[in-house]
């Protein structure tokens, strides 16, 4: 099993399991090998992305907030600094409910009073109330969901927001609009081989149609370019002791370089695909 151990005296005290920890590296999803690795901010567009969606949701004590698929915490340390009412997380992944878990911990300890725990479920199926929350945030989680589960998890975040609540959303998103239909399928197929995860990547006015379908106004849209392994997306996010750290875990574990290779390959593949269309359309 993957995890680190605090030992005492060569005798193991404890254990921190990683999420996907059950599982051989080689058949690791990409997010839970890249936090095997060290890194913390799993998302596609970074810290910045999550910091525009929050600074214009403006959560404050007066907000009830719903997180789904937090992961390893990081957006959740995020959200009670700015001190909502209270903070749900809903998460299926065992070792991520503890490391969620840790994160309010944490950030509650010797603060004012926030009501804030975590549900094991599925982001379909939460069996939060109707109408709890104020806003729901999910991200990096509707993009590797099939359409009919993609559905049912926007229909469940308008089931249990108020009227007038806000849905944060941070996807990756497939442009240029126009794109063939078989280059869309075409790079669905090649990232989910090379990540091990079902991607299923809508563009933006693809993510509208889903968004509307379940009685939503989408208000803002901010498109970033997906460099969450960039060297200086990593320093942004990370910090410089923790890229270190990634980069030497990197360069020890075989298959995280063989993911990464074919990862960078997918996407020249994909960029020289689309460069010579345009060229020749």
């Amino acid at each position: 099993m993957i995890g680190d151990e605090l030992t005492a005296g060569g005798t193991t005290t404890a254990t921190r399991v990683s999420p996907g920890g059950n599982l051989s590296v080689d058949r690791m999803p990409a997010h839970w090998l890249m936090a095997r690795l060290g890194k913390r901010v799993l998302r596609p567009g970074g810290r910045e992305a999550t910091r525009w969606l929050l600074d214009r949701a403006r959560i404050d004590g007066t907000d009830d907030v719903i997180e789904l698929a937090p992961g390893l915490g990081a957006t959740a340390r995020e959200l009670l600094a700015r001190g909502p009412r209270s903070y749900v997380a809903v998460e299926r992944d065992a070792a991520a409910v503890s490391a969620t878990e840790q994160v309010i911990e944490e950030m509650i300890a010797g603060a004012r009073a926030v009501e804030a725990r975590v549900v094991k479920a599925d982001a379909s199926r939460t069996g939060v109330a109707d109408e709890s929350a104020s806003v729901v945030i999910g991200e990096a989680m509707l993009s590797m969901q099939p359409p009919r589960h993609k559905q049912a998890i926007i229909h469940e975040a308008a089931r249990v927001l108020r009227p007038g609540g806000r849905y944060l959303l941070h996807e990756l998103a497939v442009v240029p609009e126009d794109i063939a239909p078989s280059l869309h399928a075409q790079l669905e197929k090649d990232l989910s081989a090379s990540i091990h995860v079902g991607v299923r990547i809508g563009t933006p006015s693809q993510w509208r149609e889903w968004l509307e379908a379940e009685g939503f106004a989408l208000e803002e849209v901010h498109l970033l370019p997906m460099r969450l392994l960039e060297v200086d997306r990593l320093l942004q996010d990370e910090g410089l002791a923790r890229t270190a750290r990634f980069a030497w875990n990197e360069a020890r574990t075989v298959a995280a370089m063989t993911f990464r290779a074919a990862l960078w390959c997918a996407l020249a593949a994909w960029g020289y695909r689309l460069i010579r269309r345009d060229r020749y359309a």
